[in-house]
């Protein structure tokens, strides 16, 4: 549930938010964040200062509306920042595998993260680079943060998707569907069947109280549509940007309000057994960043589903970190 408008604004009062990125995804969530009201200040980094100058501009005209200040600054007006979103790097293109952009992003990483920690050693950083659960760990190994201050946007996306597609198929709103994406934002991602819910049951249960056919071949289809969403979107259009910018603001919402809110994000941790990696699971979001407090629960196929994601991700991270230490 959304915070009320008016305790938005008496929170947005001292709120700073840096976008490190004024690329299509940077951009597009500095609008969709000035039009929130969450920010009484929001500043864009980016290696092509003409460019963002460019869009602050365009920005500010919209920010007369919305009762923001937008600028454009270097690393050092990450000082007092709230939260910094991380956008900067390689787009992913038609064909490529999120873990595809690993070498070249993590190199930026080694380049953004230190300068970023340097000026805002107290601040939360918030992962939206491709691809993400690398990236996340790559962040927190990077800035020396503790594990709750390095967030990536991991699944929420996915988990939006993926309630978007369940709600189409029930004929319900997506908001009163309940059912989460965990593991890797990318192609080894976990949609959790197990606990998937409408109306409080479970969605077998809710088919047979409907007297309807739960359809087992439906569920695979679009989970699989859930999955290959962006790049469907990529080849399409050539980038992903609208449905990205508003997850990135859902995060910070609960971040900034302190709300405890429950979104699925990637942080580093220990899952399924493989130790000291980022993916994407519940956490509770407040001002302290995102907490863990309680073990999914997951039924012995989605464990081992888990377990495999995990796998994935840490055998890239250790990987292109080794080839970055020789």
């Amino acid at each position: 549930m959304s915070v009320p408008s008016t305790e938005i604004e008496s929170h947005a009062k001292s709120i700073k938010v840096v976008i490190v990125g004024a690329g299509s995804v940077g951009v597009t969530t500095a609008y969709a964040l000035l039009l929130s009201h969450l920010a009484a200040e929001i500043v864009l980094i980016d290696i092509d200062k003409n460019r963002a100058l460019g869009e602050v501009m365009d920005l500010s005209h919209a920010a007369h509306f919305a009762h923001a200040k937008v600028s454009v600054g270097e690393y050092e007006d990450c000082a007092d920042a709230t939260a910094v979103i991380i956008t900067a790097g390689v787009n992913q293109k038609p064909g490529q595998s999120r873990m595809d952009l690993v070498k070249t992003n993590y190199g930026l990483f080694k380049q953004i993260v230190p300068q970023i920690t340097k000026h805002a050693p107290n601040t939360i950083l918030i992962v939206a680079t491709n691809p993400c659960d690398v990236l996340t760990k790559a962040a927190h190994e990077l800035s020396g943060f503790p594990v709750q201050r390095v967030i990536g946007s991991g699944t929420a996306m996915d988990t939006t998707r993926f309630r978007h597609e369940l709600g189409k198929h029930y004929g319900v709103n997506p908001r009163n569907v309940h059912a989460v994406i965990v593991g890797e934002h990318g192609d080894s991602q976990l949609p959790v069947w197990s606990l998937a819910s409408i109306a409080g049951m479970r969605l077998e249960d809710y088919c047979k109280q409907k007297g309807i056919e739960y359809d087992e071949e439906a569920m695979d289809a679009l989970s699989k549509r859930t999955r290959e969403a962006a790049y469907e979107i990529i080849q399409r259009k050539g980038k992903t940007n609208y449905g990205v910018a508003s997850v990135l603001v859902s995060i910070l919402e609960p971040i900034i309000t302190n709300a405890d809110q429950l979104v699925t994000v990637s942080r580093v941790g220990n899952y399924a057994g493989v130790e000291d990696v980022a993916l994407s699971m519940p956490c509770k979001l407040n001002r302290q960043g995102a907490h863990q407090d309680v073990e999914l629960l997951l039924n012995e196929k989605e464990k081992e589903a888990l377990r495999k994601s995990a796998t994935s991700i840490k055998e890239c991270f250790d990987s292109v970190a080794k080839q970055h230490d020789e």
